[in-house]
């Protein structure tokens, strides 16, 4: 059955809340519509919020925490549904319901309830604008950043990879397919193949400690007066806390033997101590909930690493969700998780503020 059938019949006021959210397409520089109702829920709750320059939305206050999750999503047309599962569990199928429109919309409701800033920024699937907009316009340190992306209501994230991103490209005459002499495309294959050797991991070495090197774009042959042969790639580097983004920006160059290469997108990588504050809060309200704490680290990157390269507060990320069904074409969330999540995070922000729990 569609929600929109229903009426939403049977949900809580969060509940409604996430399903308003996710049934509001909100692909990456079409946010608008998301944005606008997350602030009026915060008006409707006497709240104070505003939206800046590139579309966050802004709603402070203690700022002993800062919740913070992403509006935009993916692409994808998945059709809005809650379906009762075999085992009886509610489920919302839908763009967004894990990543990471459960998280935004569990922290509203958590800030709203414990009275802790709240910050829904934009952009996150394409380039963290909306985060890098904050952390360079000035907004003031919080106390500690919990960072909203699917971790599992058991889950707390503590480090992410860096990303390294650049276009290579590569010129030379054209000639005869007889010469021996590489031509473009054979200059940027044998880069590539260089560069793969280079970060070549031990078989036994956890994904997360690897750089991991991937190709996304190649367009390769003669231009359009005939006169040279061109290549040019679009290049992406994973990096582990155990480098820097200028390690690897240093070691892929140096195997260059013909070409050049345009960096044009630098984000460290984070890994936070287990032993922190935040991270303490939040093992002590899982446990409390009636779960067993995961310590996580992920293999992509997110806005924590943003926030982590300016910020010195103390921070991690959760949410609610199977963070294997980011982006997929069965996108769905159990009701019974986000409200687990939501009781989590009221728990921790309440502790972090000093009133227990």
């Amino acid at each position: 059955m569609t929600v929109s059938e229903t009426g939403g019949a049977e949900l809580s006021a969060a509940q409604r809340l996430l399903v308003d959210l996710v049934e509001t397409p909100s692909p990456s520089g079409e946010e608008d519509a998301a944005a606008e109702r997350l602030v009026a829920f915060f008006e409707a709750n006497g709240r104070e919020v505003w939206r800046d320059e590139v579309g966050n939305v802004h709603a402070p206050a203690d700022d002993a925490v800062l919740l913070t999750s992403h509006i935009d999503t993916v692409p994808g047309d998945i059709p809005v549904e809650i379906d009762d599962g075999a085992d009886g569990e509610r489920s919302l199928w839908g763009r967004g319901s894990v990543d990471a429109t459960g998280s935004l919309a569990a922290m509203a409701v958590a800030a709203v309830e414990t009275g802790v800033s709240f910050l829904g920024v934009v952009g996150e699937e394409v380039d963290s604008r909306g985060a890098r907009h904050v952390v360079e316009n000035g907004r003031a340190e919080p106390d500690a950043v919990v960072n909203g992306e699917p971790s599992g209501w058991t889950g707390i994230t503590l480090g992410y990879r860096g990303l390294l991103a650049g276009t290579y490209v590569a010129t030379s005459e054209s000639g005869h397919t007889s010469r021996p002499e590489n031509n473009a495309i054979q200059d940027a294959m044998d880069w590539w193949s260089q560069v793969e050797r280079e970060f070549d991991p031990d078989e036994y070495l956890p994904v997360f400690e690897q750089v991991t090197c991937k190709p996304t774009e190649f367009e390769g042959g003669t231009s359009v007066d005939g006169l040279s042969v061109e290549a040019t790639m679009e290049v992406q580097f994973r990096v582990p806390p155990e480098y820097t983004v200028d390690d690897v920006r240093e070691m892929a160059a140096g195997r260059l033997d013909g070409g050049t290469v345009h960096w044009y997108d630098a984000v460290p990588p984070v890994m936070e101590s287990p032993r922190t504050d935040v991270a303490r809060a939040f093992r002590v309200a899982i446990r409390s909930a009636g779960g067993d704490p995961r310590l996580l680290r992920k293999t992509g990157t997110a806005d924590m690493n943003v926030f982590a390269s300016t910020w010195d507060c103390p921070m991690i990320t959760y949410g609610p969700g199977d963070s294997d069904l980011d982006h997929a074409p069965d996108e769905h969330i159990p009701l019974a998780e986000y409200d687990r999540a939501i009781e989590v995070l009221i728990d921790a922000c309440k502790r972090l503020q000093g009133g227990g729990g």
